[in-house]
């Protein structure tokens, strides 16, 4: 029955003329009812209040009957949104600044209009909202560490709060997490005293082990009495080179071993 009244109310439209009170008036323009809808387009068409059966129209050339037809027209391109920065305050209690962005798409003309007022903003609300919550469950250090981990975060929660709109979130980035200028300053100088810290580390490292070798090297030599004469020797031809006026060596004991053994 609804069929058969819409298929009269289009004859009845497609009159060239249409008798009102005695009057003579003029139908409708075919070229007011005919709309080209384009590749990335779709065209939601409802009549008489109810959606007309088919779905979403496009891309081509769609027929609208003039006061009967009303149509809302939907763009299925990738729509980028700067997230505005928001301060977050942190698992840990920081306040940090952080700005994303937001690429998504309308996957479902239908459900886009059928379902929520106004998709594209719902959407970007929702958006401001998850980076928010997200980023409150995190403490300072897994936001700057773990910023591709919180991205996709983001993008899972906002890709499942959007589904029943006919929203398809594409991708989520983290741009900027700012820091107050107080505690930067106290990171930078925590960073130069773990630099030190760890400079110092290595050093002591490096004069145990060259005190390791020193004390190897002196038991090899306290084993063999020859090797500390060729010491010594190496010693002295390394004093004569320096061209000294006055040359002070202590000559050690265990020298004179072999006279004194012989004087006895």
């Amino acid at each position: 029955m609804y069929r058969l009244i819409m298929r009269r109310l289009e004859r009845f439209l497609d009159m060239r003329y249409k008798h009102s009170h005695g009057y003579l008036l003029p139908a409708p323009s075919h070229f007011q009812c005919v709309f080209v809808i384009k590749e990335y387009e779709r065209v939601v068409i409802f009549r008489i209040g109810r959606l007309v059966f088919g779905g979403a129209r496009g891309p081509g050339m769609i027929f609208i009957i003039p006061c009967i037809d009303t149509y809302r027209k939907i763009d299925l391109r990738v729509v980028s949104y700067a997230v505005p920065p928001q301060e977050i305050l942190s698992k840990d209690s920081v306040t940090v600044s952080v700005d994303a962005v937001v690429y998504f798409r309308t996957s479902d003309p239908i459900a886009s209009v059928n379902n929520v007022d106004d998709a594209i903003y719902s959407t970007k609300l929702l958006a401001q909202t998850t980076l928010r919550n997200a980023l409150g469950m995190k403490t300072l250090t897994e936001m700057l560490t773990e910023r591709e981990a919180i991205a996709q975060l983001c993008e899972t929660i906002l890709d499942e709060g959007t589904e029943h709109w006919g929203v398809k979130v594409e991708r989520v980035e983290v741009k900027d997490i700012r820091l107050p200028q107080q505690l930067t300053r106290a990171m930078a100088a925590e960073a130069e005293a773990a630099r030190e810290a760890r400079a110092k580390v290595v050093a002591a490292e490096g004069e145990q082990k060259a005190s390791r070798a020193l004390k190897e090297a002196a038991d090899v030599i306290q084993a063999n009495p020859v090797a500390l004469q060729l010491r010594h020797l190496q010693a002295l031809n390394s004093i004569a080179a320096e061209h000294n006026s006055t040359i002070v060596f202590p000559v050690p004991v265990e020298m004179f071993g072999a006279f004194m053994k012989k004087d006895q």
